[in-house]
């Protein structure tokens, strides 16, 4: 006989357990550590790249392969930059005379035809530059395989006499190249005397100056590296102070044009001391000066 809850029993038993919602130790520990940043960030990015550089590495590791590596990027690079349109063939001077740009196209020494790749502009530039007769030099390379270098020459400004001839010289004091004679450049002014070149700025603001007597100047001395004489025909000499010499020849050129100062028997004209200039007469025109005020030549009175 059955007890009377027997039928009760069953259905319970046939009811599945729910599982309790709760979660595991582990599990809660693990969710927790997932709503860390960090922890995401490693896990999404340090670790697919520890992956990968692992990986690469250890494929690294053989020379073998690191060399295979190697010469396929230098064979890929060599193809490209050796193409046809970047190949250099041809060497163009523009803005030369014809004999500076022979000397440039030996300065450059390039191998023709050579990939633009393998020319370094900047070292050529230089290269160049190092001519005395240039000033500028800009290098570009055009379509059709050319090499365009682009030149500025130095114009000569005046000559500087030294012992071992004549150098022409720009406006800045820069050689530009030596002179056979004189006679070949006749529309230059010359200058003369030690470190002469470094002053060439000055000189020729005191030519500038002595516009109205430029004519009868023969050229500028530089005495003692500091200062300036004036040279003219008829053997006469100015000799300008070191310091203000464009404002002492000023003042000798007014009195010139207003008594014809220059124009007399006058070795030179000393204007070292600013407020007494010294005039040096020629022999004959001592004497002369000495008999007209009564002086005979040794000096007594008549």
């Amino acid at each position: 006989m059955q007890p009377l809850n027997a039928p009760r029993r069953a259905t319970l038993a046939a009811i599945p357990l729910r599982r309790d919602p709760a979660p595991t130790k582990w599990a809660y520990r693990m969710q927790r550590l997932w709503l860390t940043p960090l922890f995401r960030v490693m896990f999404r990015v340090g670790l697919p790249t520890f992956v990968l550089v692992s990986t690469v590495g250890i494929f690294l590791a053989d020379q073998n392969r690191r060399d295979m590596i190697s010469g396929g990027i230098t064979e890929i690079r060599t193809q490209f930059q050796n193409r046809p349109e970047f190949m250099v063939d041809l060497v163009s001077v523009v803005g030369a005379s014809p004999e500076l740009a022979d000397a440039v196209r030996a300065r450059l020494d390039l191998k023709l035809p050579q990939s633009s790749f393998d020319i370094d502009l900047g070292a050529a530039r230089a290269r160049i530059q190092e001519l005395d007769a240039i000033a500028r030099a800009d290098l570009i390379v055009r379509s059709g395989g050319v090499l365009e270098v682009a030149i500025t020459e130095r114009v000569p400004a005046l000559l500087w006499r030294t012992d071992d001839g004549i150098e022409m010289l720009d406006a800045t004091g820069h050689r530009v190249a030596s002179l056979g004679a004189r006679s070949d450049r006749p529309d230059l002014p010359i200058i003369a005397g030690d470190a002469a070149d470094s002053a060439t700025p000055e000189a020729l603001a005191l030519l500038q100056a002595a516009a109205p007597i430029l004519p009868r100047v023969r050229g500028l001395v530089r005495v003692g590296e500091r200062r300036w004489d004036v040279v003219l025909d008829r053997n006469q000499r100015i000799l300008l102070p070191q310091d203000q010499p464009i404002a002492a020849i000023e003042r000798l050129i007014a009195l010139h044009q207003a008594g014809d100062l220059l124009g007399r028997d006058i070795l030179a004209v000393d204007l070292r001391t600013e407020h007494r200039p010294v005039l040096r007469l020629a022999p004959y025109a001592l004497t002369q000066l000495r008999q007209s005020q009564g002086i005979d030549t040794s000096g007594s009175e008549l």
